[in-house]
């Protein structure tokens, strides 16, 4: 409550631009509009013409700004939470903000570097190169003359981010309580996830470990540059690198009239990201046209490391794992391998999952290897992920948006290209070494010592347990669906049984009474005291009462 209070303003913007484009009951499912004092009547408004959802929650992130644009451009790689009709509207966002002016870099500059700008560079270009939400770029030279692209975050961007980051975790939080499916997709899980990966993009210092880190990749690969990183000149706020001249891979016209062979670009360039995702497990998340130059030399230098993946041993191997079932189209060594990427909700229906990749494995049953998209595979086992809530780690979900825009840049350098048939001696390379005399080795000797860890451990959590079960602190509980059923079915065989009992009791007292009253004939103390009327009475009154408590029970 107390973020509510404290950021009331920035609430009633994003409940206002959710009204606007016709996402009011979400305001109202969220309880805001009682909190905000909002118009009712706009809850209720009908959405804008034709536009679909996507459409329209693109124009919602769009009217809040920098942090929801971020967060809708990290949002797009997770096809494995959202529907695909609204990842194609995330994708279209772009940031669109004013560059601020050269002295304020300037001065952001000096105070990071605690020297004046003339002690730093040479020169520094005012008219920015670049200019997006988190950050600008400017060309400099450094003092010995280096030329250097010098990032530099536009000021005060953390503490609003930081301000919308909080407001989402709350909005999540409250969507968790309130929604069903909020609890299910774990709102407030992803909202963590990608409050990170931003919070990360807004730290520089972390794009140069990443830069150096792909750079450390292609020590030995002279056709491949990564821009060096100036760690004198650089710090949370403030990158500077190797300054790259080129031509973007999306000026094919420009390319082709340079006499460069557009067939090996694409080929180097589709090997250069398959190191990185197969071999290295660390790759570059957003190779759009832009972020790849191809320098006059003619080597491919990669730029902007903000966006990047992990991929774990782990992953790769069931990656490797579902390709392979993939390719020798075995649903369920498919069903097998998706399972263990994911996280599996206990209620998850294997049988219907099973099912869905049947679907899958036949819609591409007879469709030649050469013409198989990775991206679009990997995003249609993610849908199927989604569809059953299972929850993929999402570095490999950004895996999958990675793939397509490699695709979407190679396909235009080379229409025949096949990634699957480039693939194919990396994956013989991971198989190889998923199975190598090394690599069983390592796990079994991994295996061992966590085995002997654990005996180790036994003593002391056998300790443990007895001291709970000696306190009488054990609690055990036993789930078992018919159990219920049988319980109550012999409750109700019970009460009917004490009923008829009851009832026959009652029957023999009245009719013993009745003849023993008929056939001694001398008077006597007992039969002159009324024993058949206050008997009955009795009997009847023990017959109301086991009644009344067979009924109450609704176990009858």
């Amino acid at each position: 409550m107390a973020v509510r209070i404290r950021h009331a303003g920035r609430y009633r913007a994003i409940a206002m631009a959710l009204m606007r484009h016709g996402f009011g009951f979400m305001v109202e499912e969220l309880g805001l509009s009682k909190l905000l004092s909002l118009p009712r009547r706009l809850m209720t408004q009908e959405p804008h013409g034709s536009l679909t959802t996507g459409e329209r929650l693109r124009r919602v992130i769009e009217d809040l700004g920098p942090t929801f644009v971020k967060l809708g451009q990290l949002a797009s790689t997770r096809s494995d939470l959202i529907p695909e009709a609204i990842i194609r509207e995330l994708i279209k966002l772009q940031d669109h903000v004013p560059p601020f002016p050269s002295e304020t870099a300037k001065t952001i500059v000096e105070q990071e570097m605690d020297r004046p700008i003339k002690a730093v560079f040479s020169f520094f270009e005012d008219q920015p190169m670049a200019a997006a939400s988190i950050g600008q770029v400017h060309r400099g030279k450094l003092t010995d003359g280096t030329l250097v692209a010098v990032k530099i975050q536009r000021p005060g961007v953390v503490r609003m981010m930081t301000r919308d980051l909080e407001i989402l975790r709350d909005l999540c939080a409250l969507a968790e309580k309130r929604l069903e499916w909020a609890r299910q997709y774990g709102l407030v899980r992803v909202a963590e996830e990608v409050s990170r990966a931003l919070l990360d993009e807004l730290d520089y210092s972390h794009e140069a470990r990443s830069a150096e880190k792909i750079a450390q990749q292609f020590t030995k690969d002279d056709n491949i540059q990564i821009p060096a990183i100036f760690w004198e000149c650089t710090s949370t706020k403030v990158l500077t690198m190797e300054y790259v001249e080129g031509t973007t891979l999306n000026r094919t016209d420009q390319l082709a009239k340079e006499g460069h062979d557009l067939k090996q670009i694409a080929q180097r360039f589709v090997d250069a990201m398959l190191q990185q995702v197969f071999i290295d497990g660390f790759f570059h998340a957003d190779p759009h046209p832009g972020n790849v130059l191809l320098t006059p030399d003619g080597k491919l230098a990669l730029i902007d490391f903000g966006m990047v993946g992990r991929l774990s041993e782990e992953m790769k191997d069931g990656l490797a794992a579902l390709v392979i079932a993939l390719m020798r189209k075995n649903t369920d060594s498919m069903v097998r391998a998706i399972l263990r990427l994911g996280i599996v909700p206990e209620d998850v229906d294997r049988g219907a999952l099973h099912a869905d990749m049947d679907r899958l494995r036949d819609e591409y049953y007879n469709v030649p290897f050469s013409q198989v998209s990775i991206g679009k595979a990997l995003n249609d086992l993610f849908a199927v992920a989604r569809r059953h809530r299972l929850l993929v780690p999402p570095d490999l979900a950004m895996l999958g948006k990675t793939m397509l825009t490699l695709e979407g840049v190679v396909s235009a350098l080379d229409p025949g290209i096949s990634i699957v048939q480039l693939a194919e001696p990396f994956g013989r390379r991971l198989l190889k070494e998923r199975f190598s005399p090394d690599r069983v080795r390592r796990k079994l000797w991994s295996g061992a010592a966590d085995l002997a860890e654990s005996l180790v451990e036994l003593p002391g959590q056998a300790r443990q347990l007895s001291s709970v079960i000696s306190k009488g602190k054990l609690k055990v509980e036993v789930g078992l669906p018919e159990l219920q059923n049988l319980v109550g079915k012999l409750n109700r065989i019970g009460n009917r049984l004490s009923f008829s009992i009851v009832l026959l009791a009652f029957s023999i007292i009245m009719v013993g009474l009745i003849i023993g009253s008929a056939l001694r004939g001398d008077s006597s103390v007992l039969w002159n005291f009324p024993a058949v009327e206050i008997g009955g009475v009795l009997a009847v009154l023990m017959f109301l009462w086991l009644l009344y408590s067979i009924f109450k029970s609704g176990r009858f």
